[in-house]
C-alpha cells in the first residue's frame, strides 16, 4: 500500500508535490483502426499557498503524466490563506458546467471535500475548508472550477485597500 501512495504523489526538486487526479483512455477511430492515447489530469502544489493544474496527453501513461505536470507548473496560482490555514472569504468558482463552492471553516474542521476538489485544496496548503460541487461532476471541470474560486480570493488587506477602509472595518 505504501508503494501506491508514492506513485500517486511525488515530490520534486522544487519542493512541489503532484497528484494525478484522473487518467482517461481516449480512442480516435481512423481508416486503419483505432488510435489509443491517454489523457492525464495532474495537480501540483507546494502546500504553502501555491497550486496549479494541467492536462497532458500522450501515447503512454507516464508521458501523459509528465506533460500534465509540466502544464500544471506553468499555470501555478497563489492562494490567499488565513493564519489557521483556511480561505479568507467564501467563494464560488465556475468552469464549464461545474461550479464549486468554497466555504471558510474554523480551526480543527479539516478538509471536507470531494476527490477532485480535495486534491487542489490540499496541495494549496489549506487545512480547514468545506467545499460543495454544484452542477457537473466532471473531474477536469471541477478541478479548474476550484482553481478559479481560489484565484478569486483576496486578502483582507487587499479588500480594505480597494474599498478605502481599514482592515478592522472589513473584519467587523
Amino acid at each position: 500500500m505504501r508503494q501506491n501512495e508514492n506513485k500517486r504523489m511525488d515530490k520534486d526538486e522544487n519542493g512541489l508535490e503532484d497528484r494525478v487526479v484522473a487518467i482517461k483512455r481516449v480512442t480516435k477511430v481512423v481508416k486503419g483502426g483505432r488510435n489509443m492515447r491517454f489523457s492525464a489530469l495532474v495537480v501540483v502544489g507546494d502546500k504553502n499557498g501555491h497550486v496549479g493544474a494541467g492536462l497532458g496527453k500522450a501515447a503512454e501513461i507516464p508521458e501523459a503524466i509528465r506533460k500534465g505536470k509540466e502544464d500544471a507548473e506553468k499555470h501555478m496560482i497563489s492562494v490567499a490563506r488565513t493564519d489557521y490555514n483556511s480561505i479568507t472569504f467564501d467563494n464560488l468558482g465556475k468552469f464549464g458546467g461545474a461550479q464549486v463552492l468554497l466555504k471558510r471553516a474554523p480551526e480543527g474542521t479539516g478538509v471536507i471535500s470531494g476527490g477532485a476538489a480535495r486534491a487542489v485544496v490540499e496541495l494549496a496548503g489549506i487545512r480547514n475548508i468545506r467545499t460543495k460541487s454544484l452542477g457537473s461532476n466532471n473531474k477536469q471541470n471541477v478541478v479548474f472550477a476550484t482553481l478559479a474560486a481560489l484565484k478569486g480570493l483576496k486578502t483582507p488587506e487587499e479588500v480594505a485597500r480597494l474599498r478605502g477602509k481599514s482592515v478592522d472595518e472589513i473584519k467587523a
